[in-house]
């Protein structure tokens, strides 16, 4: 009797850790290559009030 149980319990045991699932992450072996073409346009625009643009003209002898 206690030989059949202790049969059954290893048996179960086998059985439940046979079925118990496998997940593997791995990293690849290959290296990582990222290409990257970047096109970078800026436009500045300044803005000069009337005052400011009347000083800074020609006419003003200034400069």
């Amino acid at each position: 009797m206690r030989l059949s149980l202790l049969a059954f319990s290893i048996v179960g045991l086998l059985m439940a850790t046979g079925c118990s699932p496998t997940v593997r992450v791995e990293p690849s072996d290959k290296p990582i290559t990222i290409n990257l073409n970047v096109k970078i346009e800026h436009e500045i625009r300044v803005k000069v009030d009337k005052e400011l643009d009347s000083v800074l003209s020609d006419d003003s002898g200034l400069f």
